[in-house]
């Protein structure tokens, strides 16, 4: 359904480094600097990419907006969101688990990046 997403990052470098841990957590490589100092992070079902915003004003988190990333297992979730932590995201919502609604079961994990993006690692049970 999407060809890429694209978020605001206050320092591309910090970011980078953030979204180099969680995403490499994930089985992805680093994220690749353009000649504009964006970062793109390409694999085979669409591309991550990290940008300071065009307008020049400060990059905040979109509110009521989750960017969700495709886990593996449980286990990368976890791996996902204890990289996240160590490379300077911020837990919050409930610890990382399984929640239930809908008729789905989920086991969903959530941070938030250095520039305040609400993040989330999901496995579908």
């Amino acid at each position: 359904m999407f060809s890429h997403i694209m978020i605001g990052a206050n320092d591309i470098e910090e970011s980078k480094a953030f979204y180099d841990a969680v995403l490499g957590a994930l089985g992805h490589g680093p994220g690749v600097i353009d000649p504009k100092g964006r970062c793109f992070y390409f694999t085979d079902s669409g591309i991550f990419a990290l940008s300071k915003p065009i307008d020049g004003q400060p990059a905040t988190g979109g509110n009521g907006s989750t960017i969700g990333f495709a886990a593996a297992t449980t286990e990368a979730a976890d791996a996902w969101h204890a990289a996240g932590l160590a490379a300077g995201g911020e837990a919050i919502e409930d610890d990382p688990g399984v929640r239930e609604g809908n008729g789905m079961k989920l086991y969903l994990a959530y941070l938030r990046d250095p520039s305040g993006n609400k993040i989330c690692a999901m496995h579908r049970l």
